[in-house]
This record gives structure tokens, sequence and C-alpha cells, in this order.
């Protein structure tokens, strides 16, 4: 048996549990590390440990009685990061001798230090999306390597945070039936497919309007992450502002043009809110600041064989005759042409079939709506 001290993330009990698994019997109790400080890594979710000088003090968890499958889970979750275990002695804060043990140490140079690492800041913002991440990663235990999850982990985040945001947001039953998750009964489930995105599938039965339960059916579905649409517009000019790129979609439908005119879009980050998302996709993709975002109703474009869910806006901004041109993420492959254009002419594109995105020819629309009110209040 062996043991390790933790002083960020896996402090929390309930990630800590998901990680070890439901058969672990360790020990855990409080101690501290001396001569050690820990800090954010910035502009990152998660701290870094580093030697210090004579005096700091680093407050954990001292896990003891590891099995090595418990190890083995361990080092699946935290190597693919470059985390490394070294040789330490810590205090239990309970008292009693020193005991030598282990702390994971990231690779020298590989992180920036940011402010001092706050335990409670970072489970107030990113607690419950650390814990339903770590359930796909750990799912995954056994069957990839860790630098593969390593590669995954910003879009098992964003999994995580769409998971956390439909059972938390509201769900009103006005017209639709109020059957829940507790009218599916799911008997299987499994991801023949997982990079970017993923595939599940189920085998399941729900229950049908009659109250009876239906036939044990497979169904799959397309798992992404929850996004933002953005339609920028200027109302004091009447413009709005496009971009253009190359999509995989139209690619493989056969599509003799697999370029598609759409609106600003982007995946929602892990403990993102979409606002925030909304103003950073904006900069990446067009170099544009925007001014009041108009929220309309987020939505499911193909509730069918999709998780996607989408989280609409009009941004009211200034736009220029300079404010086209080329942008994108470079680290992500993107080569995104901005086009700005009347009003009047996003309609004609609409109309005929070549602006043909879904979610621009709705905001298009809740704009001819509404496009009045706003030249007259903005």
């Amino acid at each position: 048996m062996s043991s390790m001290f933790f002083y960020g993330t896996l402090c929390h009990r309930p990630l800590l549990g998901v990680v070890l698994g439901a058969e672990s019997t360790c020990r855990v109790r409080p101690a501290s590390l001396s001569n050690h400080v820990a800090h954010w890594v910035c502009n990152q979710p998660f701290p870094m440990i580093s030697s210090s000088v004579e005096g700091d003090v680093v407050h954990g968890l001292l896990v003891q009685d590891l099995s090595p499958s418990d190890v083995a889970r361990l080092n699946f979750y935290e190597g693919g990061f470059d985390y490394a275990l070294g040789d330490v002695t810590v205090q239990p804060d309970a008292g009693g001798p020193l005991v030598p043990t282990q702390v994971y140490y990231p690779t020298p140079g590989l992180w920036a230090p940011g402010g001092l690492w706050d335990l409670a800041a970072w489970d107030a913002r990113f607690g419950a999306m650390a814990v339903e991440a770590a359930k796909e990663v750990m799912d995954f235990y056994g069957q990839v390597t860790p630098e593969d999850i390593a590669r995954r982990f910003p879009m098992i985040r964003t999994r995580a945070s769409s998971t956390l945001r439909a059972r938390q947001e509201p769900a009103p039953t006005a017209l639709r039936t109020h059957y829940g998750l507790q009218d599916v009964d799911v008997q299987d489930k499994r991801t023949p497919y997982a990079q970017f995105f993923s595939m599940e599938e189920q085998v399941l039965s729900f229950r049908k309007y009659s109250g009876e339960m239906s036939d044990v059916v497979d169904r799959a579905a397309f798992v992404g992450g929850d996004a933002v649409i953005v339609l920028p517009y200027d109302p004091a000019r009447d413009r709005v502002l496009l971009v253009e790129q190359f999509r995989m979609g139209p690619l493989v439908r056969g599509d003799q043009y697999p370029w598609t005119l759409e609106p600003i879009a982007g995946r929602i980050d892990g403990g993102e809110v979409p606002e925030e998302s909304a103003r950073r996709e904006a900069i990446e993709e067009a170099g544009l600041e925007l001014d009041r975002l108009i929220p309309l109703t987020p939505n499911y474009p193909s509730p069918g064989a999709s998780t996607e869910f989408f989280y609409p806006f009009i941004a009211i901004c200034d736009l220029p005759d300079d404010a086209g041109g080329i942008g994108g993420v470079e680290s992500e492959a993107e080569d995104i042409r901005s086009h700005v254009i009347p009003f009047n002419q996003l309609m004609s594109l609409i109309a005929t079939g070549e602006a043909n995105c879904g979610p621009l020819v709705l905001a298009g629309w809740w704009l001819a709506a509404n496009r009045q009110e706003l030249r007259t209040h903005s």
C-alpha cells in the first residue's frame, strides 16, 4: 500500500471519489506540507505546487493505504497533464509523526503560476463541472492513454458544463408531457467513438403516452457541447456581420460548395457562461467588441440525433466599413472571413438559399421582426 498528498482539486472529496472509484478503501485525513506553495496555473482552472522559502505551508489531504489499482487510476487521471510524483514529508493535522509520501509536481517550466490557490473559489466555479468531467474521463480508464485524455479534456469539460446547464436550467411543461428522466430506463450505455466530438449509444425503453413502457430500443446521439450563436447588428448603419468558413457537414453531405455563411458561433468552454463565450468568440472570429447582447430562445437544433444546444444572441455593436476581414484561432486551424453587409442583403441571401445555415436564418427572421424597434431605441 502507498500514500499521496493532494493539495489541489483532488482535495475536493466528490472528485477524489470519482477518480478512485467506489471500490477504493483508502484512508483520508487532513495534512500539511511545509516549505511549499500552491498557485493557480495562469489562465487555467487547476493548481500547481512548487518548493518555496521556509515558512510557507500548503494544506491538503493525506491519502493512505492506496492500492495498486488506486494508484493506477490516479496516474491515469493526472498523467496526461505532465504531472509526476515526487517524494515529500507531510505533517498530519491531528498530530503525530511526520509521514513520508508523494505529491504530483508539474513538469518544470510547463505552467506559469498565477495567484495563490484557493480551493473554495475553485469549488464555487468549477467543482461540479470537474466532478462531471471526471466521470467521463474515468469511463475511459483502461481504454485510452492519459495523453489521449489530455487532448480531449477541453471538450470533456465543455460536455460536462453542458450537462450541468441541462440539469439546472428551467424546463417548463405547460404543453408537453411532464415525463422526465425517471420515465426512461437505460439498460446499457456505450461510447463507440470519442475524439473532439463523441457518439453515445444507449439501449433503453421510454414511457409511452399510454403510460406503458416502450419496447427496448437501441438509440444513438451525436454528443457535442452547448454553443453560442451571435449575429452582430449595427442599428445606426443597419448592417450585420456574417462569417464564412469551410465546414465538414456540407462536405460529407456532398455539397458542392462546403463553405457556409453563418453567424459567429462557438463552443461554450467549461466554466464559461454563454455571455462570456459570445464575447470571446466575437473577438476570436471577427476581432469584434460587442456592446449589448440580446438573448433569443435557447434551442436544440436537431434533438432527434444530437445533444447540441444553442444560446443565440443578437449583438448590438459598431460595424464600420473596415469591420470585416480574416480571423479565427490559428491553433484550431480556423480560417474565417467576415462580411459586413446591409440588413436587406442578409434577407436576400436567406431568400435565395445562399445563407442556408439554420441559426443564421432564425436570427435573421428575428431581426426582421424586431429591427425597427432596435433602430428606434438604440
